[in-house]
């Protein structure tokens, strides 16, 4: 008898502004975007046995149902934390073979890893007919990162990847999970994506210092004002009166996400007002503070948003996605962006001696399976 052969696909995201706000229970404004994981999976009659191949990595990886651990790195993590994170849910997996493909680009900041988990969960629940709800498969893949590959992600990506919706960006509150749809039409305007193609070996170590940081700083505000929670809590205010009780590095990683949260708040009245040169603003505003505030930016990223500073026909730029390397994101005139892609690739080049790969981006619906 043939096999059933699940076809699953799930996007990768953007993020308007609203950056390393999400593990702090705050406000983000992601889409998700015309770049993909497409996973096939069907049953191959084995109990446990799970075969993997990563046709873009071209190797295979297998693993028992029953008796499987993280590795020291590499995509096999996320996808037995994929498994991992269904199981304890309660599904009941039975032995498969997949394989998947993705066009997202591997650490430029659009979240090829959401990407890969959403689709390989979404294929799942279809295969084994789970009968999971969305939300449920979202956490579960956030799980998978903080589980498998040890990295302790907000719920943003997942949220993105699965809950998508064309020419919209999503305003999420990431303690409620309370979202909204905005619609997204720049007109003159489109969204280019510049990636560095640079991966400073910081990031996934920083990400959770910062993580750390942030609950440090935390702990001195409770002291003063025992109902917060988080900094999603926190006002500019409660904040002055208590920075001169902490370190320079925790005061600076505060006020980046209580600043920052504000931003993705006023940058979705700028939509409402159809306001695009306040949004772009914000986003500048968002990119110095995550450069001089949260200190995830690096020489890079910085170059490519200084060089933006000049150009009218560039209403805003900033770093996206953890920092440390990957993209930039820029709103810019329609009519001057293949211009603009020839400068800034000629003088990246000639600083940093590293070819420049721009993205155009379009705003897509989320996760689907497809048969």
């Amino acid at each position: 008898m043939e096999q059933k052969i699940i076809t699953a696909q799930s996007p990768g995201r953007i993020n308007i502004i609203g950056e390393h706000t999400d593990y702090n229970d705050g406000f983000v404004l992601p889409a998700a975007i015309d770049k993909k994981s497409v996973f096939r999976i069907s049953k191959n009659g084995s109990k446990q046995t799970v075969n993997i191949t990563s046709k873009n990595m071209g190797n295979t990886f297998s693993f028992d149902l029953d008796d499987f651990q993280p590795i020291k790195t590499g995509w096999e993590n996320y996808v037995m934390g994929v498994v991992y994170e269904l199981q304890k849910l309660g599904a009941q997996l039975e032995g498969f073979d997949g394989e998947f493909v993705g066009d997202v680009p591997i650490g430029g900041g659009m979240s090829s890893s959401a990407a890969l988990e959403c689709s390989l969960a979404y294929g799942l629940n279809k295969l084994f007919n789970l009968g999971l709800e969305k939300w449920q498969m979202i956490k579960a893949c956030q799980m998978a990162e903080h589980n498998f590959v040890g990295i302790k992600c907000g719920i943003m990506d997942q949220f993105a990847s699965v809950m998508g919706k064309k020419n919209h960006v999503m305003l999420l509150d990431c303690r409620s999970l309370e979202f909204k749809y905005f619609p997204f039409d720049l007109g003159d305007y489109q969204l280019l994506l510049l990636n560095t193609n640079v991966s400073h070996a910081l990031a996934s170590s920083e990400y959770n210092t910062r993580h750390s940081e942030c609950e440090a700083g935390v702990k001195i505000l409770k002291k003063h004002f025992p109902k917060i929670k988080n900094l999603r809590d926190v006002s500019p205010q409660m904040l002055k009166q208590c920075i001169s009780e902490m370190t320079e590095n925790i005061s600076k990683r505060c006020q980046h996400i209580v600043g920052e949260n504000k931003r993705v708040l006023d940058a979705t009245d700028a939509l409402v007002k159809n306001d695009f040169p306040q949004l772009g603003k914000l986003m500048y505003e968002s990119h110095f503070s995550l450069q001089n505030d949260y200190e995830v930016s690096c020489p890079e990223l910085d170059f490519l948003v200084e060089l933006t500073l000049d150009k009218n026909y560039v209403l805003g730029s900033r770093m996206m996605g953890g920092g440390f390397g990957g993209c930039t994101i820029n709103v810019i005139k329609k009519n001057q962006a293949q211009y603009f892609i020839t400068i800034a690739s000629e003088y990246f080049k000639k600083k940093f001696n590293i070819e420049l790969t721009p993205y155009f981006v379009s705003i897509e619906d989320g996760a689907e399976v497809s048969n």
